[in-house]
């Protein structure tokens, strides 16, 4: 035979098959184009030249490496669905003579075919949007646009090159399976396992008491890193417990309502569900995957969108005044002189005729150690901690002494405390003791919890909680902690000086401030190292921060972040779109048979179309509605997650969540009457 026929062969069978080529074609084809796009930026010179860009391109990186992983385990799945309509045509062929080679030289065909359709359509589909991609990040980056169109050899080549190997895979796969079997074994693929199971009361009430295993973890951890070091827990035991569920609980909820007669023995249930048992398990697990991807659809929108939009809030978080200042000394005595830093802020207010507002001024002592919450004990030395575990990471916190009189000073109270006493306030977790005792000997009693103290913006970039002490004699306090040291060696406690200010400048000026503050601070860092007074100066460390140079930073991290989970959310909705569309088209043409002897023997298109609604609206929205219940107990963990990313505002992630299930719950419904239409134009004999 000459290849021409076989290359006939395969275009006449897959244009045959329009209605699952199709759809796989354009799934194929988005994919390739969203790889095409997130390689065009990462290798986009505009945007690796711009401020920011380089943090978005790390993203993006990222990004393509969990596009490629989805695209090969998708792809795989999706294929099966056309591979297992297909079989019965390849069992015929092979029963009209033509053997298992010329069936591989049909397959290698399509593969070849559908390879090229998928790379052409994808990157033309890629490189056209590339450029408004591009666009959308430099806005995100607040950037300036440069609109001249390229194309990025670099990008091509890689997407060619994966998905060229994932072709490869799914023509290697094909013929695995076409080989293994037999003429009347492809024949007969469609009904093949279609036996229907039995009511596992077992798994059913496993996957319930994991899945709610699963929701009390999410709810009951309060510490943001907690939350980070279990969430992928929860994850792992929502994922086993949906598959549970809709695989073994839904065969019991069927068996349940074909009990209940007066609902079971109606035209509309009775086809519908009679179907739906009879191979329930190959339904729940497609099902279970709809949930999944619905679920980390809806999660990674929530966050991201959170991120980007709460920007602003996470920056003030973690930047409380426009201009922020640490100093760094060795001895307590050092911290009251700050001259020579005051005069820099000072001078700099002066040339402009601004003033300081909203002034943070404060000493501290910091340290990092492990609260015990049982004892209310605060442990210092490494060698009394624990092992290094989850538990005990978890149970870390950043501690600092202030003295009283800097907090009278900045809040206008006037607290005095009596010998043992002291002020206390957290942050990103509340400590429940009544006091607090170090291990090297020092105790206080918590006499006010308060919360009117700006916690230090630096302590907002770890993930750790932050105590903060107030206490009356600071020196006599710090001086016992002075000589110890961590297990690497270093002084344990950090002595420093806090200063920061708002001042009401436009940004570009607040820059220019900040620029030359910076320098100033440099010059002192020169003139400190070369002084040998004894007074310690040469010891100091600047740490200058200001909010006009970093938001930049900022929204380069969560736009990119934001881009990101857009892309991910797009290629999850493909799949979950695939699934539900081949899962309707796959069962229509299986119960085509079945309507069509209940059409004979005198049930209508109307009862019919009465039945499909009935089986679509219980299995189609079962994903959706238990989507919305993961989302909602994800909702405490994910808002601990963002806090640490300094994003507090409970009130925007609620309206965040509730306007992302909505959006998607309409896309859901318009999915929903595309595939019922397939379905019914299936079984009723219309296509």
């Amino acid at each position: 035979m000459k290849g021409g026929f076989y290359r006939r062969i395969a275009w006449s069978g897959m244009r045959k098959n329009g209605r699952l080529y199709v759809p796989f074609l354009l799934t194929c084809m988005g994919m390739v184009g969203m790889f095409y796009i997130v390689s065009f930026l990462c290798y986009s010179p505009m945007l690796g030249g711009m401020a920011g860009g380089t943090v978005m391109q790390m993203l993006l990186e990222l990004g393509q490496w969990v596009i490629a992983a989805f695209a090969v385990l998708f792809l795989f799945y999706s294929h099966s669905f056309l591979l297992r309509r297909r079989k019965k045509e390849f069992g015929l062929y092979n029963i009209l003579g033509m053997g298992k080679g010329n069936l591989a030289l049909v397959l290698l065909w399509e593969s070849v075919l559908t390879g090229l359709l998928a790379l052409a359509g994808g990157l033309a589909g890629g490189i056209a949007l590339a450029k408004f991609a591009e666009l959308g990040m430099v806005f995100l980056l607040q950037a300036r646009a440069d609109y001249a169109l390229s194309i990025s050899v670099e990008a091509v080549w890689q997407t060619v090159r994966l998905f060229g190997v994932i072709f490869l895979l799914l023509f290697l796969d094909t013929i695995r399976q076409v080989r293994l079997a037999n003429p009347m074994e492809l024949l007969h693929s469609e009904a093949a396992g279609e036996r229907p199971p039995r009511a596992n009361w077992l798994l059913a009430v496993l996957g319930a008491l994991i899945l709610g295993a699963a929701y009390w973890l999410a709810v009951s951890v309060k510490e943001p890193l907690k939350a980070f070091l279990w969430f992928f827990v929860a994850v792992l035991l929502v994922i086993v417990a949906t598959y549970l569920l809709f695989m073994a609980g839904s065969v019991v909820v069927c068996r349940l309502l074909q009990k209940r007669k007066r609902y079971y023995y109606q035209t509309r249930h009775f086809v519908s569900v009679s179907s739906m048992a009879y191979r329930m398990k190959r339904n729940g697990a497609g099902l279970a995957s709809i949930c999944i991807l619905c679920t980390m659809v809806l999660v990674m929108l929530m966050s991201t969108v959170c991120l980007y939009v709460g920007t602003e809030d996470s920056l003030r978080t973690r930047y409380p005044r426009h201009l922020n200042l640490g100093v760094k000394v060795e001895e307590p005595g050092q911290l009251g002189r700050m001259e020579r830093e005051r005069a820099l802020f000072e001078e700099a207010l002066a040339a402009r005729g601004l003033a300081a507002e909203n002034v943070l001024d404060f000493r501290c002592a910091s340290f990092e150690a492990f609260v015990d919450a049982a004892s209310g004990e605060v442990m210092l030395d490494e060698s009394e901690m624990h092992a290094f575990d989850l538990g005990t990471l978890a149970d870390m916190w950043e501690c600092c002494l202030v003295p009283v009189e800097d907090y009278n000073a900045m809040t206008g109270r006037n607290v005095i405390l009596e010998p043992g006493e002291a002020l206390l306030c957290t942050a990103r977790t509340g400590y429940a003791g009544d006091q607090v005792s170090l291990s090297s000997g020092q105790s206080w009693r918590i006499r006010e919890r308060v919360e009117d103290f700006e916690i230090n913006g630096g302590d907002g970039a770890l993930l750790t909680p932050s105590m903060y002490l107030f206490i009356g004699d600071f020196e006599e306090a710090v001086e016992p902690l002075l000589g110890l040291e961590s297990g690497n060696g270093r002084p344990l406690v950090s002595l420093k000086w806090v200063y920061g200010m708002d001042v009401e400048a436009p940004e570009e000026e607040q820059a220019r401030m900040a620029g030359e503050i910076r320098d100033g601070l440099a010059r002192l860092k020169e003139e400190a190292e070369g002084e040998a007074d004894g007074a310690g100066t040469r010891t100091r460390g600047w740490t200058f921060e200001s909010v006009a140079e970093e938001r930049l930073g900022f929204y380069s991290l969560y736009g990119g972040l934001f881009f990101l989970g857009v892309l991910l959310g797009i290629v999850f909705l493909f799949a979950a779109v695939l699934i539900m569309y081949y899962k309707q088209i796959c069962e229509g043409y299986e119960d085509q048979a079945r309507f069509g002897i209940l059409q004979k023997v005198g049930m209508t298109r109307k009862e019919i179309r009465d039945s499909v609604n009935s089986q679509v609206l219980t299995v189609f929205f079962l994903p959706l509605l238990a989507a919305g219940v993961h989302l909602a107990f994800a909702f405490p963990m994910t808002r601990k997650l963002l806090a640490l990313f300094n994003l507090g505002n409970t009130g925007l992630m609620i309206r965040v969540a509730v306007g992302c299930y909505l959006a998607f719950a309409l896309f859901y419904v318009v999915v929903y009457r595309f595939t019922s239409r397939a379905y019914y134009g299936i079984v009723s004999g219309d296509h």
